[in-house]
């Protein structure tokens, strides 16, 4: 049984993005593989807003963000953690054998630019890692703010995670100075899980060069080889690269200033909605993602009811919270191909069934 998702990621994939993963396997070794690439990267370049290589990878947005901390932690790293996924940073630094430190804030709380710069400050870390949008709290850090005390600490090299708020707003990589910038093709693009991204700096690179124990499968130096050459360290996901080809075309044919007002509107629609049904927004307003809206459950509404009522009813599923808010809070993307129009016809079927699942 298919559902249309509402959830933060997969989201869900057009029929034409399909379509286009059905596109002829070539070998990765091949000029038509390199066509592909060349095809693929001056655009994804351009959504990065970088001159600087974006590598290619075929794992989870995990293996690039775990193969950033073995690519350029020396020293030590400072993880900033606001939430399930920016904690479980924190844990995969560790589990590396790295020196990590924890920049630690409530869930639903953004990173602190003066409480990072204190920390900085101490000189026991040369990385930091911090997720732009932790989605798990629909929780957005003032980027700029961040990238301008990033920049009084030039030996720092700083691993920014995009994963939930790429494409579907401008994040000008080379302006802010992020010195890795990894994201994933399963939230706003709008592809099936199984391909990520990672753009690199040159002062990243040239701590790669200095570090040991960066392995081989996620290797920055291995990955640049590679790129030089419009082609990959091992075989990628080539029909995932189709749908990425595809989806650029849909992207620069929308347009990007496009694209990203069509996320506002449609993030603003829900938000107006929760409110007009008097939920709370999670984080605190000004920090709320683009991509989607976490509200508080304070209406104590029976969500795991509600969800299987529009499964059941409406073939359509949101996210009923996640790790330990879960329950709490609840949370519905409108990051990808989202409309306006599709976000108000699940908004409306909500409201069909929500009155008979709120608890007394």
């Amino acid at each position: 049984m298919s559902y249309k998702l509402f959830i933060p990621g997969p989201v869900e994939v057009s029929e034409k993005t399909y379509k286009a993963m059905t596109t002829p396997i070539v070998g990765h070794r091949s000029k038509d593989f390199v066509k592909l690439v060349d095809s693929i990267m001056p655009r994804l370049k351009q959504l990065f807003y970088t001159n600087d290589p974006v590598f290619l990878s075929t794992s989870s947005s995990w293996g690039v963000m775990e193969g950033a901390i073995r690519n350029v932690v020396k020293k030590g790293v400072l993880n900033c953690c606001n939430g399930a996924f920016s904690d479980k940073w924190y844990d995969v630094s560790k589990r590396c054998g790295k020196e990590a430190g924890e920049l630690k804030f409530d869930w639903g709380k953004p990173v602190c630019p003066e409480a990072l710069e204190r920390e900085l400050s101490t000189n026991k870390y040369d990385a930091v890692t911090i997720i732009h949008n932790e989605t798990s709290t629909g929780t957005m850090s003032d980027i700029k703010a961040l990238s301008e005390v990033l920049k009084k600490f030039p030996d720092v090299v700083s691993i920014i995670d995009t994963v939930s708020s790429f494409s579907a707003m401008p994040i000008k990589k080379d302006e802010l100075g992020i010195d890795v910038m990894v994201t994933g093709c399963q939230k706003a693009l709008a592809i099936p899980p199984g391909l990520s991204f990672c753009s690199v700096s040159e002062k990243a690179m040239k701590r790669a060069e200095t570090v040991e124990g960066r392995g081989y499968y996620f290797d920055f130096l291995e990955f640049k080889k590679f790129f030089e050459k419009s082609q990959t360290p091992s075989t990628p996901i080539i029909s995932m690269l189709y749908a990425l080809e595809s989806k650029l075309d849909d992207i620069f044919t929308e347009g990007v200033e496009n694209r990203y007002a069509r996320h506002l509107a449609n993030n603003k629609l829900v938000r107006d909605w929760g409110y007009a049904h008097g939920f709370e927004l999670f984080p605190e307003e000004k920090f709320g993602s683009v991509t989607l809206n976490c509200f508080k459950n304070n209406l104590n509404v029976d969500l795991p009811a509600l969800l299987d009522e529009l499964k059941k009813r409406f073939k359509m599923v949101f996210n009923g919270g996640y790790g330990k808010i879960k329950g709490t809070t609840f949370r519905i993307s409108n990051m990808g191909d989202e409309t306006p129009e599709t976000m108000k016809e699940l908004l409306d079927n909500i409201d069909t069934i929500l009155p008979d699942y709120i608890k007394k």
